[in-house]
């Protein structure tokens, strides 16, 4: 697979506190990148250094096609107003706003990709409701056909299924699966392993100013999840019962 952004020699964090060091790593188109990691280990940092909000402490970011003109994004939810007066066709739109700027409108093309995003995201039949009267899990559906609408190459979801059904969880996760299909880069900030074992390829691991990528089975071993603060012993010894830790070899 090519790589979408190469990251090189990283280290993130703010004046006054460093959250990891010289991280080196590729997001490569076709892959599902999982980020987990205890509050404040810099998730959420992350993500907003891959958007271009903030810049790292050191190293580099490379676009080896250069940096795609939209990159999907989807917020926590506790950072989305639904008090805001759009109903959910209008928030599907915003997607495809570089289209036809704040000024002008959809054309036939356009609204036809927006009935098909609302129909995939599964709120086709509300999509003139307005925002404040959806559940948690309709907002985040129709938060999904906003990022659909968006088409673009790299996708970051910042907590997904926070406030999710696990029918919700479901539906969104078999969109991510086609995102995946179709060969784009998905990175998706989870705090659920169960999710992160089933449906990611890689996975990020941050804690303790550490930051560990690999595949999903090298990087979320017990003992990893405990040393950098994942997990407690006590939580890591249920979750992985039956799994051999560094201390206690397997039986052959």
């Amino acid at each position: 697979m090519s790589a979408v952004l190469e990251l090189r020699d990283l280290t993130l964090g703010y004046r006054d506190l460093t959250l990891f060091r010289r991280l080196s790593m590729d997001i490569e188109a076709g892959s599902t990148l999982a980020v987990l990691g205890a509050n404040g280990s810099g998730k959420s940092t992350f993500v907003k250094m891959l958007l271009g909000l903030m810049d790292p402490l050191g190293g580099q970011l490379n676009w080896p096609s250069g940096r795609p003109g939209e990159i999907g994004y989807l917020a926590q939810m506790t950072e989305f107003d639904r008090r805001f007066p759009i109903r959910v066709r209008d928030l599907a739109a915003m997607g495809a706003w570089r289209g036809f700027g704040f000024r002008g409108g959809l054309d036939r093309a356009a609204r036809d990709r927006m009935t098909a995003a609302l129909d995939e995201a599964g709120v086709l039949d509300i999509a003139d409701r307005p925002l404040h009267q959806l559940s948690g899990g309709q907002l985040q559906r129709a938060l999904f056909a906003r990022v659909i609408m968006q088409d673009a190459p790299l996708i970051l979801l910042d907590e997904p299924f926070a406030a999710v059904d696990q029918s919700t969880e479901a539906h969104l996760l078999s969109i991510i699966r086609r995102w995946r299909d179709e060969g784009r880069a998905v990175v998706l900030v989870v705090h659920d392993l169960s999710s992160v074992l089933d449906h990611c390829s890689h996975a990020l691991l941050l804690g303790g100013q550490e930051a560990t990528h690999g595949s999903v089975s090298d990087v979320l071993t017990p003992d990893r999840l405990v040393a950098q603060g994942y997990l407690s012993e006590s939580q890591a010894a249920w979750m992985f019962r039956g799994v051999p830790t560094a201390s206690e070899p397997a039986h052959v």
